[in-house]
């Protein structure tokens, strides 16, 4: 059974299927960087007050499984998390503290769809790449 959330005004079951990927799709997710991207993004959702449902990183990308509380949009949320997120691994893990410029991490564009009824696929699909 679907696990519907609620607020004081509304009732929903809203999960996305997010993927972000590297510039240039280069492998750079590796090693220590990639264990700490998953507790980096699920302390940012904890932050903006979405449910990190599901994530995998992948070397070339990452793959998320959010429920978005309606209040907020996707286009802001997946710009919080991709935003913060970058800041982070540049401080944490390259070690720049201030001015990132020339320092791109991730591409500008993302990927999104809604989960409803097909989450087991999208799950599969995510296990699989």
């Amino acid at each position: 059974m679907r696990e519907w959330q609620s607020r004081t005004h509304v009732r929903w079951y809203c999960r996305h299927h997010i993927v972000f990927v590297p510039k240039y799709r280069r492998c750079s997710l590796y090693g220590t960087l990639r264990r700490n991207v998953g507790s980096i993004l699920r302390e940012l959702c904890r932050q903006h007050g979405v449910e990190l449902v599901e994530g995998y990183t992948m070397p070339d990308h990452v793959h998320l499984c959010v429920s978005i509380p309606p209040k907020y949009g996707i286009a802001n949320t997946v710009g919080f998390l991709k935003g913060r997120s970058v800041i982070r691994i540049h401080r944490e893990h390259l070690g720049r503290k201030r001015r990132f410029t020339g320092y791109h991490f991730r591409v500008r564009g993302y990927c999104v769809s809604t989960v409803g009824l097909d989450e087991q696929t999208v799950r599969a699909y995510s296990i699989v790449a």
